[in-house]
């Protein structure tokens, strides 16, 4: 692809490193860009700029916030007695979504993947054992993509707290197996929690 000018190239170059979007769609997005006024381009760049600088982790979940503990989990009418394990604040996003959940969440930043080089001491899973040591999460419910990398994560984390008095469970079935939380429908993803079944049933299934 050739440019008539460098500004140009360089901006396309830096809007194709994010993921899904070829130097085509970045050239598009850019060339977007010029024809707006100038505050648009600002006020985007100002956005970005804060978000990168001013965002926070939640300190009790891993959920991005803007504050040391984030809004859900500031929420005194949530469960907080029931934590849903999830990979990441898109999944968060869209449980949510729902309305059909009220408890809290712990974010695990991935999934456990050796083929990425991702291991358990790559994720907020030993914090999450301690939330379990501490004796006030009564359930867990697992909500990680139905994938090999999904369930050998669950089944991870299922080792690690076995031994304490807990009820496991997972979400049900109605997430097709191999796909994301983001991508599911509302319905699917809120009857697939209210119906979630204990853990141990999902292993033997």
């Amino acid at each position: 692809m050739d440019f008539s000018s460098k500004l140009l190239e360089n901006a396309v170059n830096e809007v194709s490193r994010l993921p899904g979007i070829g130097k085509r769609t970045a050239l598009r997005l850019v060339l977007h860009l010029l024809k707006q006024p100038a505050d648009n381009t600002k006020f985007l760049s100002e956005a970005l700029l804060h978000l990168r600088n001013d965002v926070k982790t939640c300190e009790k979940c891993h959920n991005i916030s803007d504050t040391a503990l984030c809004e859900i989990c500031n929420n005194v009418k949530r469960k907080s007695e029931i934590v849903c394990v999830v990979e990441d604040i898109r999944d968060v996003m869209a449980i949510e979504s729902t309305s059909q959940f009220n408890g809290l969440y712990h974010v695990l930043g991935g999934k456990i993947s050796p083929i990425e080089g991702i291991g358990p001491q790559n994720l907020q899973i030993e914090s999450l054992v301690n939330k379990v040591k501490e004796g006030t999460v009564k359930e867990l419910i697992f909500a990680l993509s139905s994938t090999m990398e999904g369930d050998t994560t669950n089944f991870y984390i299922f080792k690690q707290i076995e031994k304490y008095d807990i009820k496991t469970s997972t979400i049900a079935r109605g997430i097709s197996v191999g796909d994301e939380l983001e991508f599911a429908d509302e319905v699917t993803l809120g009857r697939s929690i209210v119906n979630r079944i204990p853990f141990e049933q999902s292993i033997r299934e």
